[in-house]
């Protein structure tokens, strides 16, 4: 028996277009009548219907959609993308992690390195993969690529879809946090093109893991932040349930992060998200990760170290505010040193003084 489709609670209303469609089409069948004008009609309606939905979408929304557990993982786009993958596996120091995967591959008829965070579709691969959440090992088995990469002079290509990196304690004990440093900073320093592309979830810094490239590219319905937002919302508000509250105050959508110049492009999805066009949301990657990598062959290392220095350093922009004018500043500095002044003379200074000794006698 086929299993139901997964329906958000936004797209009910196209579910239930979808339902009088099938309805309408099996009494055509049964009947033999003529419904072409009501079916074309209600084809209508929904088309209209998904348009309103999809143009309005919320962060959290979207957030949804990119967990859509029929949304394009990592690996099939590696194969819809990209010819001869040929997984490479292990730390050379631990082990190997299923969550991270990578290897040499051709795009477009040029050798690649693909380092990809896979989650897994069904349940027993899900397990394997660790939902996606690379541990130490994994990162140090995309570092070992991306040497490989420079040695060979392959540009590399990186997939990121993770709720974040594995946070157990075996994974502490052997050092997630420092696999995830190791790479950023060797990262920051490859000696050829990179370009990075967030295809469902970019959580935190498992994503930032290997991320750190040329170019960043994010899908329309793709998120990258710095936290869940559910982990926020447990965080600020104490309540799992304020996560749309969370995902609106992060900014985490792909139009956001354009603005903000976190991410250089954002890779448009079929309508209703790329779970329902996996052929087009890969033709439109295609067509971007071509486009940014000539413009990134085109440059010398030297260029391209420095291009990629500089895009970071522009980051987190912020102005400098003047502080206030001198005589605004000593009346204040004055009347906040008599009203400390008149505290101390009735003894009831401010518990945070009131410990410290008034001399040194």
């Amino acid at each position: 028996m086929e299993k139901p489709a997964y329906t958000l609670d936004f797209e009910k209303p196209l579910r239930e277009l979808d339902a009088q469609l099938d309805q309408l089409r099996q009494e055509a069948l049964e009947t033999n009548t003529d419904h072409s004008a009501k079916l074309a009609s209600l084809e209508r309606r929904k088309e209209s219907a998904r348009r309103e939905i999809y143009a309005h979408l919320t962060a959290w929304q979207r957030v949804q959609i990119a967990r859509h557990p029929k949304r394009p993982y990592a690996l099939d786009y590696v194969g819809l993308i990209c010819e001869g993958f040929q997984e490479l596996h292990g730390d050379r120091q631990f082990g190997d992690d299923r969550a991270l995967v990578g290897g040499p591959a051709f795009f477009n008829g040029e050798a690649v390195m693909i380092v990809a965070q896979h989650k897994g579709r069904e349940t027993k691969e899900k397990i394997a993969r660790n939902f996606g959440m690379p541990q130490p090992e994994g990162y140090r088995k995309a570092l070992r690529l991306l040497r490989t990469a420079e040695k060979f002079d392959l540009p590399v290509l990186t997939f990121i879809d993770t709720p974040g990196a594995y946070p157990g304690i075996e994974s502490e004990a052997r050092h997630v946090s420092e696999a995830i440093a190791v790479n950023l900073r060797e990262m920051a320093g490859l000696r050829v093109p990179s370009i990075s592309v967030i295809v469902g979830e970019g959580g935190s810094g498992g994503a930032l893991g290997i991320g750190v490239t040329d170019r960043v590219l994010i899908f329309e319905n793709s998120y990258y932040s710095v936290i869940s937002p559910e982990g926020c919302a447990a965080i600020l508000w104490k309540d799992k349930a304020a996560a749309p509250k969370a995902a609106a105050a992060l900014k985490l959508t792909a139009a956001e992060l354009e603005k903000l110049g976190v991410v250089d492009e954002v890779v448009p999805e079929p309508p209703g998200g790329a779970h329902n066009d996996p052929a087009q949301a890969a033709a439109a990657l295609r067509y971007a990760l071509q486009k940014h990598l000539n413009d990134l062959r085109s440059l010398p290392a030297g260029r391209l170290l420095e291009s990629r220095y500089q895009r970071y350093r522009r980051l987190g922009v912020y102005t400098e505010t003047a502080a206030m004018d001198d005589a605004r500043g000593r009346k204040e500095l004055g009347e906040t040193t008599r009203e400390l002044a008149r505290q101390e003379g009735r003894g009831s200074l401010p518990c945070c003084w009131a410990s410290r000794p008034t001399s040194r006698g």
